[in-house]
């Protein structure tokens, strides 16, 4: 039996057929990831189940009496409470509750046995636990909802959406208003939770850990696979690859008859045969070659070099209205640094990366810049900045105003915005296309320095995947803040903790982070732990902490093979230049020469790295 049916479900928007005869069924209790480029129709799908659209053809079916959780599109306001609006949003609660008041003695009895069966006495303590893991300490879910920014009421929005336990869960990029810890916490509430869900989300943990089935948008219609995020990776690639051999079949088959045809359809003693040839080209089925589409790539342009250290704070505070978050910060970043901020929200990660950017001065302390250091800053709400009615080309425009149309034109086509996209309104993109236009917009300088807040907030997981191998390669330093787990695996190779108003280094990884959230979380509710499993717990961290630098040592190495390679291929580009060889460039040529054997070296050292620090983590076990 199905919780939810799809049948030929057809939607036309804006002119293009968005989902042409469309057939999806999710069972009960079954958690489905749901993926598909920027545009596929993804929030799209989740408005025609949760029946704030109508489709133009076809039928959605849910199962009667199913419980639909949706987080509202409008962040709660209002002078409730946290956890008032929390409760407020298990709908049967509230009206059996008032019910009770004025019910006759034997509908009373009913009531309660009813509340009982939801666990309404249990209710205030669930709707703490879920704020609590979203963020809020027991003095924040006292307080007013409208006394939070947006981004932390959508965990409101979030939190009333998990805690009536629904049967069936929609979830669209449930984690871009959430910091690592949090998402991390939501990954392991969605593993248990016993009901149905159909998740929207470019972060591969999650799809890889929190569901058991991925459901891919392509062309109108949704394929089913079971597996996480993995698993349909690899089923997708092995169908690309059997349909494409199936295609060249065809394909092959169809030259061969149409050249029996072309060869002798004029021949009576062949015009039997010839049209026998015709009637089998005819029964070929259509060749459906494996659609490709435009594949997404990004490009940061690479800036000057500096001299390390690029930026140095010493006995720094930083803070609003004379009030220090942070202080005593004794920091310093060099060139091709890749530096990832852990930390709860609110903890001052923002704040800090301000102060790098330039957009917070100094309460206290020094810090020095060096010459000619330009930053690229992407603040995590900076979309709000965008002109709707102005297009790419006019922003990047007024931005950049010493660069002409052309190089306007080809520095948004770093970023996947082509012709027609530079020249759209900004209104009509979609929020992949504005993430893409924010990432333009912040390295329209060729800053040495990338602070990123939360990039990859409304890319897909292609643009994501893009996003990744551009600052693999990116020859300047990366600072940033994500809530996205394996993107900070991917980029970052060392890690700061904000915390209790410092920056300090962290030693270890992010898995040995991980442990030290769980450790958190366990304490308060477990009480103290023996000396036994305390001396061991200090024996495992100290265990992670010693492999911390061979982690490090080694995607480090990976980093600098990616580097050295993009510079390789820069090289060898040039030298293909015919002109260069014109007897001018008799020195740049050698030059070029000198470097290539440099970076063969240098590629090799790193390999060698990078194969000792495998080796050594292989020997110990990890």
């Amino acid at each position: 039996m199905s919780l939810l049916t799809l049948t030929d479900v057809s939607l036309r928007l804006a002119g293009r057929a968005l989902f042409d005869r469309l057939d999806l069924a999710i069972a009960p209790g079954q958690r489905v990831g749901l993926v598909g480029r920027n545009g596929a129709g993804k929030s799209t799908l989740l408005r025609l189940i949760a029946g704030e659209m109508a489709p133009d053809g076809g039928t959605i079916r849910l199962a009667s009496r199913v419980r639909l959780g949706r987080v509202a599109q409008e962040a709660p306001s209002g002078p409730a409470s946290l956890a008032e609006t929390v409760l407020a949003a298990d709908a049967e609660r509230l009206a059996l509750l008032a019910e009770a008041d004025r019910a006759e003695p034997g509908r009373l009895a009913d009531i309660h046995e009813r509340l009982r069966a939801i666990g309404a006495d249990s209710a205030p303590a669930r709707a703490a636990a879920i704020l609590s893991g979203l963020g809020f300490d027991a003095a924040a879910q006292a307080r007013p909802v409208s006394s939070f920014s947006g981004g932390w009421r959508m965990r409101v929005a979030l939190a009333a959406a998990l805690f009536p336990e629904p049967d069936f869960l929609l979830l669209d990029e449930p984690t871009n208003h959430l910091d690592l810890e949090a998402a991390l916490w939501l990954e392991g509430w969605l593993a248990r939770f016993p009901g149905a869900a159909l998740i929207v989300s470019h972060d591969r943990g999650l799809l890889d850990r929190a569901v058991a089935a991925i459901a891919h948008l392509d062309r109108g219609k949704a394929w089913l696979t079971p597996g996480g995020f993995a698993e349909f990776l690899r089923l997708r690639t092995e169908r690309a690859e059997q349909a494409e051999k199936s295609a060249e079949r065809v394909a092959a088959e169809r030259a061969r008859i149409q050249g029996f045809v072309d060869r002798f359809r004029a021949k009576a003693t062949k015009a039997r045969q010839a049209q026998s040839r015709l009637k089998a080209l005819a029964r070929l089925p259509a060749i459906e070659a494996v659609i490709e589409e435009t594949p997404v790539r990004f490009a940061f342009p690479a800036p000057t070099r500096l001299a390390p250290p690029i930026l140095t704070l010493a006995g720094v505070a930083a803070g609003y209205d004379g009030r220090p978050v942070l202080r005593g910060l004794d920091l310093s970043i060099d060139t091709e640094d890749r530096i990832a901020l852990l930390g709860a929200n609110g903890n001052g990660k923002s704040t800090f990366a301000k102060l790098l950017a330039g957009r917070l001065p100094p309460q206290a302390g020094e810090i020095r810049r060096g010459p000619r250091l330009a930053v690229g800053y992407l603040a995590q709400d900076q979309e709000a900045e965008l002109n709707a009615a102005e297009t790419p080309l006019a922003h990047l425009a007024r931005a950049a105003p010493r660069l002409g149309p052309t190089e306007l034109r080809a520095h948004l086509a770093r970023f996947g915005l082509d012709a027609g996209r530079a020249e759209t309104m900004v209104a009509d993109l979609s929020g992949g296309e504005k993430a893409r236009l924010l990432l333009a917009l912040t390295s329209r300088e060729a800053p040495h320095l990338l602070i990123l807040d939360e990039p990859t907030n409304h890319l897909d997981i292609d643009a994501r995947a893009a996003l990744v191998k551009a600052l693999a390669v990116f020859p300047g330093a990366v600072l940033l803040i994500s809530h996205d787990p394996e993107l900070v695996e991917e980029i970052a190779d060392r890690l700061w903790l904000v915390a209790d108003g410092r920056v300090v280094p962290f030693e270890g990884d992010l898995d040995a982070y991980r442990a030290l959230l769980a450790e958190r979380a366990r304490g308060p509710a477990r009480g103290e732990p023996g000396p036994g499993r305390r001396d061991e717990r200090r024996e495992r961290a100290e265990a992670r902490a010693a492999l911390a630098p061979l982690r490090r040592a080694a995607r480090e190495a990976e980093a600098a093979i990616a580097r050295l390679a993009a510079e390789r291929a820069r090289i060898e580009a040039s030298l293909a230049d015919p002109a260069l060889y014109d007897g001018a460039h008799g020195p740049r040529v050698a030059a070029f020469q000198r470097r290539l054997a440099a970076i063969a070296g240098a590629i090799e050292a790193a390999e060698e790295e990078w194969l000792a620090a495998e080796d050594a983590l292989g020997r110990a076990g990890t």
